[in-house]
């Protein structure tokens, strides 16, 4: 076989690279929202990436902000976003993705509608662009003292044992990371009201459900009674819907407003009777 036949041989079975068709680079259109402070006017800047094969929203952000050149191929300034683990734990990077809370980590673009429209969160205190101030979460924990009080001063030894329905109970409200998904789709949820949203709620029930915590129940019980406190959920139930870690918030709810309203008539019929058992005013 000669030379001449031998490449057209290798022609056919397709060896060559001029046989072999390139494929076509594919590209994701981005719409975000720009704003450089709460006090400024926003608006919707376009960009253009090249497509991978199971990115995340995070990671196509990661390359806008290596190249911050927008669609129009004008230089811009790196778009601010917050992130941390990556992972679905921290739950920084929770913002409006096509219309929807969702945690931006584990948005894959092969499962979303494109042009890809990102905006941050609504019900929370403008930082700039995608970040956003989520402190009232953190004043709303405080209030419902969602924490276990413990003397560290001394080794007091295990805690009380606790059957695995127990711990199975409480250990998916312990999965909350706080991200704001609850908030952000809560319809009684406004920057100008102090409603705590769903996530608080749900956490003061972890803590009460604890056997050491349970010491505590009635001023976790008290936190929610007050201004913007449980009271105001409208049942949307939306809450439920978006959380990234399927906590039965609506359940929580539920059973907190049976504790808050045993807790009320509790002080409203018996406690004279407690004061006086334990040598106070009659």
């Amino acid at each position: 076989m000669d030379g001449k036949d031998a490449m057209t041989q290798s022609q056919q079975v397709g060896l060559t690279t001029e046989s072999r068709p390139v494929a076509e680079e594919k590209w994701i259109d981005f719409r975000i929202w720009r704003q450089e402070s709460a006090d400024r006017p926003g608006g919707f800047e376009e960009f253009r990436i090249p497509y991978r094969k199971g990115a995340n929203v995070i990671s196509c952000l990661m390359e806008i902000q290596r190249n911050p050149v927008n669609s129009a191929g004008k230089p811009t300034t790196p778009v601010t976003w917050d992130a941390a683990c990556l992972e679905e734990v921290c739950g920084s990077c929770a913002m409006n993705i096509n219309g929807r809370v969702r945690m931006a980590c584990s948005a894959l673009v092969d499962k979303l509608e494109w042009p890809i429209t990102l905006e941050p969160m609504r019900k929370f205190p403008m930082v700039r662009d995608l970040a956003v101030d989520r402190s009232r979460m953190f004043e709303s924990l405080k209030r419902v003292k969602a924490w276990i009080e413990l003397d560290g001063t001394y080794n007091i030894g295990p805690g009380p044992r606790q059957s695995q329905g127990e711990q199975a109970q409480r250990y998916v409200l312990s999965t909350c990371i706080t991200c704001g998904s609850c908030l952000e789709a809560c319809p009684q949820v406004t920057q100008d009201n102090d409603f705590m949203g769903a996530a608080p709620i749900s956490q003061a029930r972890l803590f009460n459900l604890h056997p050491t915590g349970a010491m505590h129940a009635d001023d976790r019980l008290r936190g929610l009674m007050g201004p913007g406190g449980i009271q105001d959920c409208g049942k949307a139930q939306n809450c439920v819907q978006v959380c990234p870690k399927e906590i039965p918030l609506t359940t929580s709810i539920a059973a907190m407003n049976r504790d808050v309203t045993r807790l009320v008539l509790k002080d409203l019929f018996f406690k004279d009777k407690e004061s006086a058992a334990v040598g106070g005013p009659a």
